[in-house]
């Protein structure tokens, strides 16, 4: 077998079934062996708990071949962690983290194939999600749930180059104080979809979303976290005093290698709206773009504009992109335990 007669270079950020995927099953207070199976389809009872009550946690990560020709993941254990504290914050049984990273390998082997090849820009995207299964119609947790991981090759999220995007300052709020904002839950995702249909239909990339509770802090957009650059080229990230920041893995990947590799250094503090403006470089950050350099902020008509500009990355935010997907690719020496390599044979 060879790789997937595919254009590599120029497939787009989208789903394309891919032909393995695991689940397991958890029924009477057990999780089953798992399997890998070619279907990819989910049956379900009407009445099943992630329909009534939206009982559903999912988690994202990539695999990716380096110059050596290995296949890579990174940092999975981080994953495999955050989906438990998603699981036990939504009263949904946790999938063993180690079982986590031997399904990473098993969907990964089973789908090797797919795994875009080194230099052409893709990447094969991973998507763990587990759910409630059975019969629910009082108000609680179902009884059984599913755990799938299914994968996707994914081009690169920005096409010709990451030119920086306009964002705005959201009127909505992604998440309740000491509700579930720092944990990944469908749910949240669902509240942030009108929010973000509404923001490009106004011509904007994504919201930037305000501290629930004073709204006068920076808190996250809908799907990344955020990070800035201060006059002197160093590293300011935005914490939540209400602890409904998710977690992002980029983000704290990030957060070393400004310390450990470029020698910056990093703050991480409550940000307020009102000091935004004194910062050189905006980026958003995530398993998908890895940076996403941010022009401008619009807030109701204001604009903030960066030093970076509207024309490519700042200099700190390049740096810190070249050197995390270097380290993610092979081409950089890695951290011990943040490359997981999966072996074919």
């Amino acid at each position: 077998m060879g790789k997937k007669n595919i254009d590599w270079a120029n497939i787009g950020f989208g789903y394309m079934k891919t032909d393995n995927r695991y689940v397991s099953n958890f029924k009477n207070g057990a999780w089953d062996n798992g399997v890998i199976t070619t279907d990819d389809k989910v049956v379900l009872s009407e009445c099943a708990g992630v329909l009534q009550y939206s009982q559903s946690c999912f988690e994202g990560l990539k695999a990716y071949e380096t110059k050596e020709g290995k296949i890579v993941t990174f940092r999975p254990d981080l994953n495999a962690q955050r989906m438990v504290d998603s699981a036990k914050r939504l009263e949904m049984p946790p999938f063993p983290q180690e079982r986590f990273i031997d399904a990473v390998d098993q969907v990964v082997k089973a789908n090797a194939d797919w795994v875009p090849p080194y230099g052409s820009g893709a990447t094969l995207y991973i998507r763990p999600v587990m759910f409630g299964s059975n019969e629910v119609i009082g108000v609680k947790p179902a009884d059984e749930y599913q755990f799938r991981m299914f994968c996707t090759p994914v081009g690169p999220y920005f096409k010709g180059g990451a030119k920086p995007i306009v964002v705005k300052i959201s009127d909505f709020d992604r998440a309740a104080p000491h509700g579930t904002g720092n944990i990944k839950a469908g749910l949240n995702y669902a509240m942030s979809l009108h929010a973000i249909v509404t923001a490009h239909a106004e011509g904007f990339a994504e919201n930037v979303y305000l501290d629930p509770a004073t709204r006068t802090t920076i808190e996250e957009t809908g799907g990344a976290n955020i990070i800035f650059v201060d006059a002197d080229g160093n590293l300011v990230v935005p914490k939540s005093a209400s602890d409904s920041i998710l977690p992002s893995i980029t983000r704290r990947s990030i957060v070393q290698v400004a310390k450990d590799y470029l020698k910056l250094n990093v703050t991480e503090r409550t940000v307020r709206l009102d000091e935004v403006h004194n910062f050189k470089e905006m980026g958003l950050c995530g398993t998908a773009a890895v940076i996403s350099p941010v022009g401008k902020i619009n807030d109701h008509g204001k604009e903030i504009c960066f030093e970076s500009g509207m024309e490519e990355m700042g200099p700190t935010i390049r740096k810190l992109y070249e050197t995390l997907t270097g380290i993610q690719m092979g081409r950089l020496e890695a951290p011990a335990g943040w490359i997981h390599e999966i072996r074919l044979n």
